[in-house]
């Protein structure tokens, strides 16, 4: 793939910052080579795992591929991770060499005596070599890629090269990528999803990716996408959910004729023309992916014809499994399976078709590294991925994510509730920021995180500091309460609500890290 980029795309514009130089396919080609002819050097070979920890970047892609080229394996980490748990994943990864940013070296401090470290500033300056690279197997190991779940510890999940560039061939069944296309990437490379499809992808078809130097914040991400003007785009929800609930929605509803039926579409269609202005007036593919997107942020997507597109996938499946184009997305379906890709129903329920989603095809992760037995638990005796969620396949073969069986609750009567389309609603009242729900022994209950502003003014309002401003909450969170209680059925009402007053850990795709709470409720 590398090679063939260079000889294609040639001197076409590969990598890019916002506002910076494009590195060429040929330069990218010729980069990496060196890169190989450096790490040679520090003694790694084929098969040795190498630790890649820098921001998105252009010297990340070339790293990457300079990695996985040679025949070594990539262990791409989160910069979000603490210190120790980098140190860890190098460890357990049993990496020979290291290649870091400057801002980031310093996680890797206790390693650098025992293990070579390329800086990633250095690498545009390497000098230029003729490195062989080796004739590699499909089923080689390209990458170790450690999850940051919502359900635990971290599992190293090893990806073949057949089962990246397979995924990122795959997409091709839902969004055709051409050479005039640009990609502005607001995610982490480290996190499989914006590697394969936001990555691979691109490269694969010849696109240019320009990426952000700081987190995708209104004040970074505005001036981008007015810079760039990208075709495609690739977020998790919690983005254009916040934009929604903060930006669009309260501009809406200051309109008192959006209140009229025949009047609120057209309004909404309006919406969306701006919208689609704001990120440059050329986008023509919007995905979301790594959670469930918001019932009420999808609709007025959908109404507001804004191009989106939501996919399905973990990091064990390389990552998609599953997506439609924005000309095919179907409300609350992830659309169906990929080209190659196999997904089947575990014992389904007589009545609603939903049970556990298992995987098969050439995307399926290999194992979890040094970890037999967790990698035994993940297959069927018939040798298919065991997702771990709950799902139905309706007739068109579009799949619908109901949520994770390990957080599903079962109601008195044996009703199957799913927290996160509770949170869901929970998450459009115009007071909360974000909720989590859980079981508490005696029903349902739910951890909410009221917004700044809301409880900013009720500190404002009050004279002997926090303890009143909670009761205040409290008073609050049992009317919101009421008013979600409304809209759900009467076997999955809430309980009680509870105030979390700091903002909920999460993982690199945004969702809530779930087995840290809820004892940390107040």
């Amino acid at each position: 793939m590398l090679l063939k980029g260079a000889r294609s795309y040639g001197d076409r514009p590969a990598l890019s910052m916002v506002g910076g130089r494009a590195v060429s396919y040929w330069e990218l080609y010729v980069r990496a080579l060196a890169v190989v002819a450096a790490l040679r050097g520090h003694g790694v070979r084929y098969g040795d795992r190498v630790a890649l920890l820098s921001e998105n970047r252009p010297e990340w892609g070339i790293a990457y591929f300079a990695i996985t080229s040679m025949g070594a394996v990539a262990v791409p980490i989160m910069t979000e991770f603490p210190a120790a748990q980098i140190q860890n994943i190098v460890a357990h990864s049993e990496c020979r060499a290291m290649i870091a940013s400057n801002r980031l070296h310093a996680k890797l401090l206790p390693l650098t005596a025992a293990l070579p470290l390329i800086r990633a500033e250095d690498i545009l300056g390497l000098p230029e070599t003729n490195s062989e690279l080796p004739a590699l197997e499909e089923d080689d190991l390209a990458a170790i890629i450690y999850t940051s779940g919502t359900t635990g510890q971290s599992k190293g999940v090893e990806l073949t090269h057949r089962n990246i560039v397979f995924n990122a061939w795959a997409t091709r069944s839902i969004l055709r990528i051409e050479r005039r296309d640009c990609a502005l990437s607001v995610l982490t490379l480290a996190h499989t999803y914006e590697c394969t499809i936001g990555f691979i992808a691109p490269i694969l078809q010849g696109a240019r990716i320009v990426y952000l130097d700081r987190p995708p914040s209104a004040s970074a991400l505005l001036p981008a996408l007015k810079s760039v003007r990208p075709t495609i785009m690739l977020t998790v929800p919690l983005i254009i959910e916040k934009i929604y609930r903060s930006k669009v929605l309260p501009e809406l509803e200051k309109i008192s004729l959006y209140k009229v039926p025949g009047i609120r579409r057209i309004l909404i269609l309006m919406a969306g023309m701006k919208l689609k202005r704001t990120f440059g007036g050329r986008l023509r593919f919007f995905g979301v992916g790594g959670a469930g997107l918001a019932p009420d942020v999808e609709r007025f997507l959908r109404q507001a014809r804004f191009p989106y597109a939501i996919g399905y996938g973990l990091t064990e499946t390389a990552p998609l499994v599953a997506g439609a184009s924005a000309a095919h997305s179907h409300l609350r379906s992830t659309g169906p399976a990929l080209r190659g890709v196999r997904v089947r129903i575990a014992e389904p329920k007589p009545d609603t078709g939903e049970g556990e989603i298992q995987v098969r095809g050439p995307n399926v992760m290999r194992g979890y590294h040094l970890d037999p037995t967790r990698t035994a638990d993940v297959f069927t005796h018939d040798g298919w991925f065991r997702t771990g969620d709950l799902g139905a396949i309706d007739r068109q073969g579009r799949i619908y994510v109901r949520g994770r069986l390990k957080t599903m609750i079962l109601g008195a009567s044996g009703e199957n509730i799913y927290p996160e389309e509770i949170e869901a609603v929970i998450n459009t009242s115009p007071y909360v920021d974000e909720s989590l729900v859980y079981a508490d022994g005696a029903g349902v209950a739910a951890l909410v995180q009221l917004k700044p502003d809301v409880l900013a003014q009720m500190v404002s309002v009050v004279q002997d500091g926090m303890t009143n401003a909670q009761h205040t909450a409290g008073e609050l969170l049992e009317r919101i309460k009421d008013e979600v209680n409304l809209q759900l059925a009467h076997w999955c009402r809430v309980g009680r609500f509870h105030l979390q007053t700091e903002p909920f850990e999460k993982t690199p795709s945004q969702k809530i890290k779930r087995f840290l709470y809820p004892k940390r409720a107040v």
